[in-house]
């Protein structure tokens, strides 16, 4: 069982590959989809996560694996095909979301604690017959330091159910992907994200050794290091892969195979060119990609808004930023290559 959960991780964050964050709430996906103009149903939903799989070259060659809701993962194709089986065919691994978001943390105002233990080990077992072969669960760490958020209290919390949530995955023969999301939303500088990351990142891997989670059958998908959205400040890739990579070093064992970062709200080329930078500074001991949501969906929903006559073009717009990321992941981004598209 070990070995096996070691190569579905190594083949996640395999050859530039990375992951397709498909895995939307349908209060969220509403809302994106408002902002296009267009009514969030079922089949509208299928419709235009079906556009994404059937882009042939996106998933062929830049995309290991996508992350599903639980909607999407027993919904067919317009045609009665499974939408697993279209990932699969591409070659991709499907994924799913199996936390059930984050809500206030009794006692600690500003803290949320993530929920959706309770009958997981049931809930992965049906996702493994649906054909998932791994999961992820999101913790969400906020940063207020008017308020003394995040507490050591939110942050032992938080990756204790992270660290129970890998054990289960790993027993059900799932990969776990463990993502504890400190948010850039604040107004902080990089140095305290910085801070507060260590603090996460050091106590989760305390609580994955101790839940006896076997590292190399797992991926972190971590924030970036930088500045809050409402600091004012926007730091350089540079400086970004900088703290970054530091912050890695200093918790991350050599043993995990792949990072595969989440964009955490990054416009589009911003998130590639942040990871473009971490690659450029390697080697590392770990696999550097991407587990993109917004920054791999904003083009392609704005392209096809909706309408069966633009599936084409938000396919191409998929593509494109696919395989930007994918060039990212090497090391190999330049930002002419946008303009020359």
């Amino acid at each position: 069982m070990s070995q096996r959960l070691e190569d579905i991780a190594a083949a996640i964050v395999a050859n530039g590959k990375g992951l397709l964050a498909a895995d939307e709430s349908s209060g969220t996906i509403k809302k994106r989809f408002d902002v296009i103009g267009v009514e969030s149903t079922a089949d509208s939903r299928r419709d235009y996560r079906e556009m994404m799989f059937r882009a042939k070259d996106a998933m062929t060659r830049y995309i290991s694996g996508v992350i599903l809701y639980d909607e999407t993962i027993r919904q067919k194709a317009a045609d009665g095909t499974p939408l697993v089986d279209i990932i699969k065919a591409s070659g991709a691994i499907p994924g799913i979301k199996v936390d059930a978001g984050a809500k206030q943390l009794a006692g600690f105002p500003g803290d949320t604690i993530t929920e959706g233990l309770d009958g997981l080990r049931e809930r992965l077992a049906d996702y493994y017959k649906l054909g998932a072969r791994f999961a992820k669960w999101r913790a969400v760490i906020d940063i207020d330091a008017t308020r003394g958020v995040p507490s050591a209290t939110s942050i032992g919390a938080n990756t204790h159910a992270l660290a129970r949530y890998a054990a289960l995955c790993q027993e059900a023969g799932i990969v776990p992907i463990v993502e504890p999301e400190v948010l850039m939303d604040g107004a902080h500088d990089i140095g305290t994200c910085y801070e507060v990351s260590k603090a996460t990142l050091t106590k989760l891997y305390d609580e994955l050794y101790a839940a006896r989670v076997v590292l190399e059958g797992t991926i972190l998908k971590p924030n970036m290091v930088l500045s809050g959205k409402k600091s004012g400040t926007v730091d350089s890739p540079e400086e970004v892969a900088a703290k970054t990579i530091k912050l890695f070093r200093e918790t991350v064992p050599a043993a995990v195979p792949g990072i595969a970062f989440l964009s955490g709200g990054q416009e589009d080329e911003e998130a590639t060119a942040n990871l473009n930078a971490i690659n450029a500074i390697g080697p590392h001991p770990w696999k550097l990609t991407f587990s993109y949501g917004r920054a791999l969906q904003a083009a392609p929903q704005k392209a096809w808004s909706g309408k069966a006559s633009n599936v084409a073009a938000g396919q191409a717009a998929f593509t494109h930023r696919a395989h930007m990321n994918h060039l990212a992941a090497l090391g190999k981004w330049k930002a002419s290559l946008e303009q020359a598209a």
